[in-house]
């Protein structure tokens, strides 16, 4: 059985996370931007990390797995 849990919970983090797709923080000309599709080197970063912590909380924490059979 493989466990697709992680890799489910990783795609659609990094479609929603995309810096500028829904939201980007911190924008560009404001704190915060919504669908502006524009994207700064300090918003990759902000995004990477809510990434990681929201990634590692699911896995490590709540234990979320998906098995196939």
């Amino acid at each position: 059985m493989a466990d697709w849990g992680p890799v489910l919970i990783g795609v659609v983090l990094f479609v929603l996370l995309t810096p500028g797709l829904l939201f980007q923080l911190p924008g560009n000309s404001k704190q915060v931007e919504f669908g502006s599709l524009k994207t700064n080197g300090m918003a990759v970063a902000v995004h990477t990390l809510i990434f990681f912590a929201v990634y590692a909380v699911l896995i490590l924490a709540v234990h979320v797995h998906i098995y196939t059979g």
